[in-house]
């Protein structure tokens, strides 16, 4: 009688086995996610909402050499520059046709380091412009979009409002370092000796919300 109820045990076990298989995957814990780390040098454009405000950024990240450039064209409008350095210098200015002004900002941190995401908090998965994204939120100051297959940026949405939609992602690319002076009218001594043109530059940038990130996100 015991042989026959072991037998019947290991049979219906036999017969069960290949359900426990297919359940076994969904009934592990699927692990948290970590966002990818920013290549050190990447070319992106963007476009970018703010308020219906439209704008074209072209976004070049060089963490070697501690710089950060956003190049950007208001819609049927100024082209603008917003070059960045590790130091905390930021210049925003415009060039010939237009108006040739400059403001310098000193912030109290440098660029984004390439892991400045570490410690962000995994909110799940969204579909969002046709892909399948990861989400994170970091510092309650941006929520950041990344395709679950690729690792590449989607989408960047500002606590402000900002939305910024990724086009391109060119990992490796580099801008010439002819490109990254300042025009000699950002060097111009004001009476307080700081390097200030005061105009109606617009320096409320995707550059300027980014280096507005808490100073804890840049661990």
């Amino acid at each position: 009688m015991g042989s026959a109820t072991a037998l019947d045990n290991v049979s219906v076990f036999l017969l069960l086995l290949p359900l426990f298989l297919q359940l076994s995957p969904l009934m592990a814990e699927e692990p948290v996610p970590c966002p990818a780390t920013w290549p050190d040098q990447f070319h992106s454009v963007l476009f970018i909402n703010r308020s219906s405000s439209l704008q074209k950024v072209d976004l070049w990240y060089d963490w070697p050499n501690g710089r950060n450039f956003n190049i950007i064209q208001h819609q049927l409008g100024v082209l603008s520059y917003d070059l960045e350095w590790d130091n905390g210098t930021s210049f925003y200015y415009t060039l010939h046709p237009f108006n040739t002004t400059c403001k310098v900002v000193h912030f109290d941190v440098g660029i984004l380091r390439p892991n400045w995401l570490d410690g962000a908090t995994f909110l799940g998965h969204k579909n969002v412009d046709n892909f399948l994204c990861n989400v994170w939120e970091k510092a309650d100051f941006i929520t950041y979009y990344e395709d679950v297959v690729t690792r590449r940026p989607v989408m960047w949405v500002f606590s402000s409002g900002m939305v910024a939609h990724l086009m391109t992602f060119e990992v490796g690319a580099v801008l010439e370092d002819a490109n990254w002076q300042a025009p000699v009218y950002c060097f111009s001594e004001t009476d307080t000796g700081s390097s200030l043109l005061e105009s109606s530059i617009d320096v409320v940038s995707h550059g300027t919300l980014i280096r507005g990130i808490p100073h804890t996100a840049y661990a």
